[in-house]
This record gives structure tokens, C-alpha cells and sequence, in this order.
């Protein structure tokens, strides 16, 4: 593709305003087509934003988006329940996507999706799982993979949010938050997650009433590594997201040290980001400018819709394992396609 590939989001809320943003000023070799929210003066105030005009036409319906004049590729960054429409109609026109986690709101729907990208006969989705864009965790995967620590035993990761938007629930906090971990765990270690335990202490007196946090969720691996996740997504002060590597001959450990340090006769103070916006803007943005380089080669990497798809069955026995209090086996997924070997 010579010319700049043609970019339609779906979705203008936080996630969806900010990629709107980055396709319009910040990726080289794309343009922004088409925006699309059911709230249309939501869509209209993300491309305000811009402070340029960028062309974009404006839609109600993500449907009419997908199939707007000028379209090359599709980033998904509406709610959850509204992906799998999505995502089943770019397949159906042959349009790359980047769409943002989870694929689907559960594994049925996520293996609809799979199904629906076989049968378009080649990799067309890219499931947003940033961190494996991030330059800490893919140094901590680089030292892995050399194997010079030796075999990981277990990874320690924690996930803090300042607080938790009105709508967020309980299982939520497996679903959506520490769906992150789930994939940069399987992507860190190579290995699936077959088992999955969840703890929950006394709910802090920041959490909205009704919502079980913080939690701490444990997972087991094929090849007999442990990984635990701390879940606080009203810890009050700061978005934070740590992750230790414990290995047979040595550990490695990110986010600790991430942020602006000031020193002044006061002492030092670090900038602690409020979001994730914040914290992984840099992810984002290499992880849209290799999507769209892919688009332009013809290509799809990164994340794919069977990684989402395993990680929706992971989330699942997840929320089965908090609902019930039990450790939960995680179901033998569906059989592996070739478009994904």
C-alpha cells in the first residue's frame, strides 16, 4: 500500500479519543477516516480535540463506519459487548483491525470471532495487549527467552489503579484489569495458564460499595510456574504496574523505577501516572505505528484473536474461582487452527 492507510475508530471515550488522536497526529503513514460513537457529539469532541481538521467523517452507527469510503483498517475501541459486530463485519470486508481488549465479552463470542477470521483466510486482527510493546517488558522477555536466569519459577505482578469508573464490577476486576496479566504472562513465560485461584481480603474503604478490592489472584502454568497478581483498582494515589521475575539463578523486576524523578532542596519527589494512559503512552504508540506499518506490508503480527481467545477462557475460570471461592481448572480450549501455528 503506497498511500496512507485509512483508519476508522470505533469509539470515542478515553481509550477511543486518545487513538484518535495518535491516528491524526502522532502515526506516520495513516490518516483518519472515519469516527464512530453512538454518542455523536462525544465522537465530535474527540476530533475538536485535534485542534486541526482532519477530514473525519463523523458516525452514529460502527457499521457505517467500517464501510465508509476510504477505509483501509479498523481500530476497535468501543465498549466490550459491542467488538464482536465489529469485528465480524471487518472480517467479512477484509479489513485489518487493532482491537482493543478484550476481543469479545466472553469466550463463545471470542471463538465466533476466531471462526470468523479462519473463514476470511487469513490474520486480519490484532488484539490490544500493549504491553507487549512496552520497552520494559519486552527487555524482561528478552532475558528470559536467553535463559540466563535460568527456568522462571514464578512471577510477582502487581496492578493499581487511582480508582475504579461507576460502572466497574466485581468480576470486572478479572475481565478487564488483570486480563493484562493474563496475556503478558503467557507471552512472558511461553507457557499457558491451566489453573487459577482468587483471594480476597476485607474490601478497602476506598472501594464503591458492593465491589470486592482489592484481590489477589493466582495463577498455575503448563510447565509448573506460579504467577500472582495483586488487583487494586481504587489504591487512591497512583496507576501502577510492577512485574518480578523469580528464576532459578537470579530475579528481574520492572515499574519500579517508571516516572519523572525531580530533585530540588526539598528532596525528590517522583510523578506517579493517574492512568494508563499515562504510564503506557509509549507502548501505544509503537504498538498502533507497527499495526499500521503492518496494514501498509500486508501483514498482521502481534497479539493475535486466538490470544484473545485463550485469554477470555483464563478470565472466565478467573470469575468462576472468585465467584465460588475454589481453585478453577482452566476448560481445554477449542482445537488450535492452522492460521495461528
Amino acid at each position: 500500500m503506497s498511500e496512507a492507510v485509512g483508519v476508522a475508530v470505533l469509539g470515542a471515550g478515553h481509550m477511543g479519543a486518545d487513538h484518535v488522536r495518535r491516528i491524526a497526529r502522532a502515526v506516520g503513514g495513516a490518516r483518519l477516516v472515519a469516527v464512530a460513537d453512538p454518542d455523536v457529539a462525544r465522537a465530535e469532541a474527540a476530533l475538536d480535540g485535534l485542534d486541526v481538521d482532519s477530514g473525519a467523517r463523523l458516525y452514529g452507527d460502527p457499521l457505517d463506519a467500517i464501510a465508509a469510503p476510504g477505509v483501509d483498517a479498523v481500530l476497535v475501541a468501543s465498549p466490550e459487548r459491542a467488538h464482536e459486530e465489529a469485528l465480524l463485519a471487518a472480517c467479512a470486508r477484509g479489513l485489518p483491525v487493532l482491537c482493543e481488549k478484550p476481543l469479545a465479552p466472553d469466550s463463545t463470542a471470542s471463538l465466533r470471532v476466531v471462526e470468523a477470521e479462519v473463514r476470511a483466510g487469513r490474520r486480519l486482527i490484532q488484539v490490544g495487549f500493549m504491553r507487549r510493546y512496552d520497552t520494559e517488558y519486552q527487555r524482561l522477555k528478552s532475558l528470559l527467552d536467553s535463559g540466563e536466569l535460568g527456568r522462571p519459577l514464578m512471577l510477582h505482578c502487581r496492578h493499581r489503579n487511582v480508582s475504579s469508573p461507576p460502572h466497574f464490577t466485581t468480576p470486572m476486576l478479572i475481565s478487564s484489569s488483570v486480563s493484562h496479566e493474563i496475556d503478558a504472562a503467557r507471552w512472558l513465560l511461553g507457557q499457558e495458564l491451566t489453573a487459577v485461584t482468587v483471594a480476597m481480603p476485607h474490601p478497602s474503604a476506598n472501594a464503591p460499595e458492593g465491589l470486592g478490592d482489592p484481590q489477589l489472584v493466582l495463577f498455575e502454568t503448563a510447565r509448573g510456574a506460579l504467577v500472582d497478581v495483586e488487583i487494586f483498582v481504587n489504591s487512591g494515589f497512583a496507576y501502577q504496574v510492577r512485574c518480578e521475575a523469580v528464576c532459578e539463578r537470579g530475579s528481574a523486576h520492572i515499574g519500579a523505577e517508571h516516572g519523572l524523578v525531580t530533585e530540588t532542596s526539598s528532596g525528590a519527589q517522583r510523578a506517579l501516572a493517574q492512568d494508563y494512559l499515562a504510564r503506557f503512552a509509549d507502548a501505544y504508540d509503537r504498538e498502533v505505528r507497527s499495526w499500521v506499518e503492518g496494514v501498509r506490508e500486508g501483514r498482521t503480527t502481534g497479539p493475535s484473536a486466538w490470544d484473545g481467545y485463550l485469554a477470555a477462557l483464563v478470565a472466565e475460570a478467573g470469575v468462576r474461582a472468585q465467584r465460588e471461592g475454589v481453585r478453577v481448572a482452566v476448560p481445554e480450549p477449542a482445537p488450535r487452527p492452522a492460521l495461528y501455528a
